[in-house]
């Protein structure tokens, strides 16, 4: 996706009016920013900014969700995200405008920060699962309805969605649907309910970063207030995390007895997902993790 002209002098003049200084864009270029967003990297005579755009009847709404996920984490002074420069749209597109993070790869020290930091967001509790707005879980809509306890919230709101989408696929037949309602049925009794805890949401390595100077950032959240070993179940999904971060998060924040054992329940909704928009290569992971709880 290249960055006409005229996108250009309209983002340098938007940037003048969202941060009150006389800014020159000196050159955008395209940066990697996964399969959803074209992401760029706007550098101007003020330093360097990251740009993510898409086509916003494609994805409605998706940098508001996704700026409000990062105000909401931000409020809790427990962990840097990136500042919100800019939210607009151009023409056919949306773009959100943010803080440029010069990341490194992350220390031991960085790492116990994070589990720190993310145990003490995870501190910050609402009256109900859910959250205000919808938003996005990759580039599927995430309801965030609100409900009084996990277990419902989970079943309504994560599961059965997804699940629904794999069977209109084909992806999924009737005897899964079936072990699926089977899971359902005993899912209360799988866990111990917690209050509400504020999650990012996506929690997988590829959605947070070491700054040059050993600080966390959290970045692309799809956040509720949901049971905070969702969280760290993804973080296991795909790796990335060292012991250090466990370690931290564990003496900061104790997760109740058994949790490893739950690691693989919480993942069926990300492996759903996978599913949905990869295909069947992420099957067999959905079918073995539900066996494991019927």
């Amino acid at each position: 996706m290249e960055v006409s002209k005229q996108f250009t002098a309209y983002l340098e003049q938007q940037l003048n009016a969202a941060t009150g200084r006389q800014i020159r864009l000196r050159h955008v270029s395209a940066v990697s920013g996964g399969s959803i967003n074209a992401a760029f990297c706007l550098h101007t005579d003020d330093g360097d900014y990251m740009m993510k755009r898409n086509n916003k009847s494609a994805y409605p709404n998706m940098f508001a969700n996704e700026a409000e996920g990062l105000t909401a984490i931000k409020n809790t002074e427990t962990i840097a995200v990136p500042q919100i420069i800019l939210l607009d749209n151009f023409e056919d597109d949306s773009f959100l405008v943010l803080e440029w993070i010069e990341s490194i790869q992350s220390t031991p020290d960085a790492s116990k920060l994070l589990g720190k930091q993310l145990a003490a967001m995870h501190r910050n509790t609402a009256d109900q699962f859910g959250f205000d707005t919808d938003n996005y879980m990759g580039s599927i809509p995430q309801s965030n309805r609100k409900h009084d306890t996990w277990s419902v919230f989970f079943i309504n709101e994560r599961l059965q969605p997804m699940v629904k989408i794999a069977c209109d696929k084909n992806l999924l037949n009737k005897l899964d649907t079936q072990n699926f309602d089977e899971l359902y049925n005993k899912l209360s009794g799988l866990f111990d309910e917690e209050p509400p805890a504020l999650i990012h949401g996506d929690l997988w390595c590829g959605n947070y970063l070491i700054s040059n100077r050993n600080k966390p950032y959290l970045i692309d959240p799809a956040v509720s207030y949901g049971h905070r070993e969702f969280d760290i179940a993804m973080t296991t999904l795909f790796g990335g995390f060292s012991p250090d971060f466990y370690k931290a998060y564990q003496e900061s924040f104790p997760l109740a007895q058994g949790w490893q054992h739950r690691v693989d329940l919480w993942n069926l909704y990300p492996l759903l997902l996978h599913l949905n928009l990869f295909g069947t290569g992420y099957l067999s992971r959905v079918k073995n993790s539900l066996s494991m709880y019927l």
